[in-house]
């Protein structure tokens, strides 16, 4: 009886619950359907209104640029006559209200009666069109505005990104389309730009939308404002914060009625409302954006409250429901607490092993389009996690390599070793001395080293043009180096990392012959123990090394895991086995060409640096806009040098060499200015004005966009830059 009382229990409390899931599920699914319908309505009524309002912008421009074309006829027909050139702008702007200001740069001397620069500018002021020639006005030389640069480079017609401008009537809002003016013979003689007012843009966009609280937002290809509500609609701040969550590449999702259209959802602080931004780019030039914002109670308002209603049902058939089986079912919630709590143990444990392995480098090879290096490694932690740690990667022609081992095991060894590995990417994205590289991890490892745990680590970087290896050993175990011979690579007896924050580390460096292989590991290779503990030892691991010294690194790793395997015979792995093998293969290249100029830290010898480049680019044949590109990155390279390697005032000379093989042509640029790595320049900020940004940022930019590679070592008291370009496959 009792037994069967037991068993009806459980037999209604199976039933209550499962009606009781099976009601949420229905008003779960009611809402979804309802909540989806509604959503696929609003993405279609918004799609509608951004084609509207990208539509209306679009025929602005277009008619500006129609307007343009429509009267480059009369300049080339009055171009033999300059003074004509006052009329052609003031009828630039006389036919198109949204115009409000346009210009004819002519380039330097095409007209030599008026002088170096001419340039006939036409603005409305006051209802009135007023001319004047501002071409070397003022210290106005156009001729360096980027707008005329770009011209000069593309040839093609753009708009420019709207900008903020103080008339006579107050500011407005600008933007500019420059159009190329040419000769018979395709060549640039002037840049042709109309000034295009869009203080209009804000309100009359914003006067009509899906909600009374939506409002429209317009920015440029970049993410600048352009136009937007009202003050007195929408605070400034909300607008700036919308903005900022437009530019954030980590929020926006696809929609579902996808044109390119991207949804942004967010909570806003002053409505206390989700809200979502609708944004997509224009289709045709200016690729600027267009974005709608609307709000979640009145997109959603009703479906959310039927949705609340039953869920209040809901609630009240819950509440009886624990008041009949609470009794019953608390040994079956804490038995099931306890299994929740081993699987999200277990559970926590296999994400943080992936964790782990995906930051370890995974593809093999690395760089199969180089031939001057072949790396393989391998970690097979002793645990779910494990604290050994290995990692490369290559910069500027420099392999950047480490590896190491925390001291202790599991979870607490995997986060010092997470840390660890993010230190070393950090410390060597702008610092190739591995002595000061390691300084910094070791400074960042001790504070807090609470439970105090080290690391022993090895740091390596190999110079691939030269074989130049440096590298800082921090109480880990010698690398071997086989080639001709099997050594160890002989290291100083830094400490650990994490053990004294003001420890001093030392680094060393010694040359690579071609087709010397780096065989790194940590200590659990050479502590492996079989059945009968005893260690595999470091004499094996000579052994197989000196055994393998012509294998490729994979085939290394491979004999070395399994001669480990067949010493262990099958005894639990007790420790993290991690492995890594380098093998430099540097390709001898013949050079038929061998040229050198020596310049001085003066910038009108720019000329015979140019003439250099381009006699070097005859002989080898290398044809003419590969030619200027090198010619450019060349001139950026040396000019940057004669700026900022010696100080004001001090004479100093800058040597540039060309190496060519026909397939190849390496130019290597020396001074002895004060030591500076252009490499590790931080990255220009390109949306600053050229007053904010850093020197020499930009001009390196350039280089590694004009080169293949670009490569720098400090040697002999000189800064050697070496810049590389494939010129024929």
């Amino acid at each position: 009886m009792k037994w069967h009382s037991s068993h009806s229990v459980k037999y209604n409390i199976g039933i209550v619950i499962t009606v009781a899931i099976l009601l949420e599920a229905i008003s779960a699914v009611q809402y979804y359907y309802a909540h989806h319908l509604l959503n696929d309505e609003l993405e279609l009524r918004v799609l509608s209104e951004l084609r509207f309002k990208a539509f209306a912008l679009q025929q602005t421009l277009e008619q500006a640029e129609l307007s343009l074309q429509e009267h480059l006829w009369y300049i080339n027909e009055y171009l033999e006559e300059p003074d004509s050139m006052f009329v052609a702008t003031q009828r630039l702007i006389h036919v198109n209200e949204k115009v409000v200001g346009g210009c004819l740069a002519f380039v330097p001397n095409y007209y030599p009666q008026k002088g170096r620069l001419f340039e006939p500018y036409a603005y409305e002021e006051c209802d009135t069109i007023k001319v004047e020639q501002i071409g070397g006005k003022d210290g106005h030389d156009y001729t360096e505005n980027p707008a005329f640069l770009r011209m000069m480079s593309v040839k093609r017609p753009f708009w420019s990104d709207p900008y903020k401008y103080e008339s006579a009537t107050g500011p407005l809002s600008l933007t500019t389309y420059s159009y190329p003016l040419l000769d018979k013979q395709g060549e640039i003689i002037a840049v042709c730009g109309i000034d295009v007012s869009l203080s209009w843009l804000g309100d009359t966009l914003n006067a009509r939308h899906i909600h009374s609280s939506s409002f429209d937002l317009f920015l440029t290809g970049t993410g600048e404002l352009i136009a937007g509500p009202s003050e007195d609609r929408v605070s400034q701040q909300r607008v700036q914060h919308l903005v900022a969550l437009i530019n954030d590449s980590t929020v926006r999702r696809e929609s579902t009625n996808n044109e390119r259209v991207k949804v942004i959802n967010f909570y806003d602080e002053e409505r206390h409302d989700e809200g979502f931004i609708y944004y997509a780019s224009m289709k045709n030039a200016p690729q600027w954006q267009v974005a709608l914002v609307c709000y979640e109670d009145e997109a959603f308002g009703k479906v959310k409250t039927m949705r609340l209603y039953v869920s209040l049902l809901m609630l009240a058939g819950f509440l009886l429901l624990l008041l009949v089986i609470r009794r019953t079912v608390n040994n079956v919630i804490h038995l099931q607490r306890a299994n929740m709590e081993k699987e999200r143990i277990s559970g926590e444990l296999r994400i943080a092993q992936n964790i782990q392995q995906q930051m370890l480098p995974k593809q093999f090879p690395p760089y199969p389009e180089r031939d001057d290096i072949d790396i393989y490694g391998s970690l097979v932690p002793a645990r779910e996690v494990g604290g050994d740690i290995f990692d490369f990667f290559l910069r500027d022609e420099k392999l950047f390599f480490c590896i190491g081992d925390v001291s202790g095991k599991g979870v607490p060894s995997a986060m010092v070793m997470a840390q660890t590995h993010s230190l070393f990417r950090m410390a060597t994205s702008r610092e190739h001395n591995p002595a000061r590289i390691m300084q910094t991890i070791n400074e960042v490892v001790c504070e807090g080293n609470d439970t105090n745990m080290f690391i022993t680590l090895f740091i390596g970087i190999l110079d691939l043009p030269t074989g130049r290896l440096r590298y800082c050993n921090a109480g880990h175990d010698h690398p071997i180096l086989t080639g001709k011979d099997t050594t160890e690579i002989p290291a100083m007896a830094n400490l650990p990392i994490g053990t004294f924050s003001d420890f001093r580390y030392e680094g060393q460096e010694q040359y690579l012959p071609a087709g010397t292989m780096i065989f790194l590991y940590t200590d659990g290779l050479t502590e492996a123990k079989n059945n009968q503990h005893k260690q595999f030892g470091l004499e094996r691991v000579r052994k197989v090394v000196g055994e393998n010294s012509l294998s490729t690194p994979k085939q290394l790793l491979k004999w070395m895991d399994d001669e480990v395997h067949r010493f262990t015979e099958g005894a639990e792995q007790s420790d993290d086995l991690t492995m890594l093998a380098i093998r430099y293969t540097p390709k001898e290249e013949v050079d038929w060409l061998n040229e050198s100029i020596t310049l001085t830290n003066d910038i009108h010898q720019v000329s015979l640096l140019n003439a250099f480049v381009k006699s070097v680019a005859q002989k080898l044949e290398i044809e003419s806009v590969l030619a200027r590109k090198l010619q450019l990155a060349v001139e950026e390279a040396v000019v940057n040098v004669m700026d900022y390697a010696y100080p004001v005032g001090k004479d100093g000379s800058v040597t540039i060499t060309a190496k060519g093989n026909g397939k190849n042509i390496k130019l290597v640029i020396r001074d002895s200015g004060i030591p500076f790595d252009p490499t590790v320049t931080a990255k220009t900020d390109t949306t600053l004005s050229a007053e904010e940004r850093p020197i020499g940022g930009l001009g390196i930019l350039l280089v590694r966009e004009l080169m293949d590679s670009i490569n720098y070592e400090r040697i002999d008291g000189k800064n050697v830059l070496t810049l590389t370009k494939r010129i024929k496959e």
